[in-house]
């Protein structure tokens, strides 16, 4: 069988599988009540995959957990992968006592959320353009009893400009066009501020991964250059941790 996800209670596929498979699955795993796959087109405004039920409850949401947080997530309308669930443990692992972090492109709230639950961080702000993924966000803050997270929905070009804060920590968990993003980071740091960049690389070109960032900034240092997971044969998604000096 092939590869698949287990998002909450739905076991989400990459492809087609027969209904004879699906069944399967669900006898073997008793908490999983949807089969369902993505299809291969990206569609729409926020590039995502349209889902289709093999099998089972006829439920795109569900509610799943991880690193002591609960996450209500929409499986079609918003991205969430829990394959990544522990580079979002190993971030949560740096974050110091007092921090103020920006997260941009945020999502369904969760590392911010998981930041409030697992951290000392004095505050922790969200940006997201999807509507959707927002408002599981707002929802997601609630049913984590989180106090100390601001969340905003919108272009982060606009809103970024706007917050008055200067952050110790920004993440950005985008890795198709973080580096678009870069220079609007300049704005909102200081002296020291560390930031998470996703991107994708191949691993011969790790050593030339710097010129990405001398574009943008003037001093820094890169602390770690981390694989988060494959994304295409030779092709990593990757993160640079690196400080601002």
């Amino acid at each position: 069988m092939t590869s698949y996800e287990i998002i909450g209670s739905i076991a989400l596929f990459n492809k087609k599988i027969s209904k004879k498979e699906a069944q399967e699955l669900i006898r073997k795993n008793k908490h999983i009540k949807t089969v369902a796959y993505k299809s291969d087109i990206h569609k729409g405004k926020y590039r995502l995959k349209k889902v289709i039920i093999i099998l089972g409850d006829k439920n795109k949401i569900t509610i799943h957990k991880e690193n002591k947080v609960q996450l209500k997530v929409d499986i079609e309308k918003t991205y969430f992968s829990p394959r990544t669930s522990s580079e979002r443990l190993r971030i949560l692992n740096q974050i110091k006592p007092r921090e103020d972090i920006l997260v941009l492109f945020s999502g369904i709230g969760v590392l911010p959320i998981e930041i409030a639950k697992n951290t000392r961080a004095k505050s922790i702000i969200g940006i997201e353009l999807n509507p959707t993924a927002h408002k599981l966000a707002q929802e997601n803050l609630i049913l984590n009893k989180t106090n100390n997270v601001t969340l905003y929905r919108g272009d982060v070009r606009r809103i970024v400009p706007k917050l008055k804060l200067k952050f110790d920590r920004i993440l950005m968990p985008l890795p198709k066009s973080a580096e678009d993003f870069l220079d609007l980071t300049k704005i909102v740091i200081k002296k020291n501020t560390i930031i998470h960049f996703y991107t994708f690389a191949q691993e011969k070109e790790f050593k030339d991964l710097s010129k990405k960032l001398k574009s943008h900034f003037k001093k820094f240092k890169i602390l770690k250059i981390v694989k988060c997971g494959n994304y295409a044969p030779f092709t990593y998604r990757i993160c640079i941790d690196f400080k601002v000096l």
